[in-house]
């Protein structure tokens, strides 16, 4: 099989025959006797060693079994359906612009109970306004060179943020003073987006706290990333959205999230941090 078009699948795929590879020589045994003990021809272990076939889920299980590693299964098949998740997403983008990419995750909302989200740079999408999302959308979207599908693209957040108003779901928000402070916008504009913000806080479901600039931090800021039910997180980088799923990866999102809320304000002290924010743009 030929390397796959997207080299940063291709090297998620490497990356995971490495990891399978090493996992056999540490049981100290041959590629033809992990053959032997799957019940599967040598040359299928050497095709998965060398990434050029990738592993079913069973394939790993049955590796991990021949190698008395089953411990290290679950993390190996989260990372292989990871990595093909993730190229399903960029093709969507590149091909469809931002507005299929809104609707993509509209299932993942509904079947989430618990959502955790940390922001460093911009109001988290859940918490956006029209105007506001616009402005972002744009943006994104000029420096992606995607189509110019921004109104359908925010048209279609706005309908998926509709699981805010759920009172069976819960969230909690961890921002950056600094999400209330980078002008991504026009001043009315940002000022509707914290009045916004302000409203949001009073719903029963809805948690938030505000990381002050002064705070003495036990964690640096990071980039955004968002909990789904503490079994999956999407973590933002500057050419993607990564959806991870392995449980060892979760549980260092988790801990972050934690860490990162010690330091956040909340209530009064939250408020006094929007409202700042919202006489510095007169």
């Amino acid at each position: 099989m030929p390397p796959h078009p997207s080299s940063s699948v291709q090297k998620a795929r490497e990356v995971l025959a490495g990891r399978l590879r090493e996992i056999r020589k540490d049981a100290g045994i041959s590629g033809r006797e992990l053959a032997v003990r799957c019940g599967w021809s040598e040359s299928k272990s050497s095709r998965i060693e060398n990434a050029r076939t990738p592993p079913s889920d069973a394939d790993i299980t049955a590796w991990c079994r021949a190698c008395a590693a089953e411990d290290q299964a679950p993390d190996l098949i989260a990372a292989n359906r990871q990595s093909a998740d993730a190229h399903v997403q960029w093709r969507r983008l590149q091909r469809s612009g931002l507005r299929l990419l809104q609707d993509s995750v509209v299932d993942l909302y509904q079947q989430t109970k618990v959502f955790r989200v940390y922001v460093s740079d911009v109001v988290p999408g859940f918490l956006q306004t029209p105007g506001y999302a616009t402005a972002l959308l744009s943006s994104i979207a000029a420096f992606r060179g995607t189509p110019d599908d921004v109104s359908d693209a925010v048209a279609a957040r706005m309908r998926r943020n509709a699981v805010l108003g759920n009172a069976s779901r819960r969230f909690s928000f961890v921002l950056e003073e600094s999400v209330l402070r980078y002008r991504l916008c026009g001043a009315e504009t940002m000022a509707a987006q914290l009045g916004h913000l302000l409203g949001v806080m009073e719903l029963q479901n809805v948690a938030v706290g505000i990381v002050p600039f002064s705070a003495q931090r036990t964690l640096w800021p990071m980039p955004t990333f968002t909990i789904f039910d503490g079994a999956r997180v999407h973590a933002d980088t500057l050419d993607a959205a990564s959806a991870l799923t392995q449980p060892s990866q979760v549980e260092l999102y988790t801990r972050a999230f934690e860490r990162l809320s010690q330091g956040a304000a909340r209530g009064a002290a939250a408020r006094s941090l929007i409202a700042g924010a919202l006489s510095s743009l007169d």
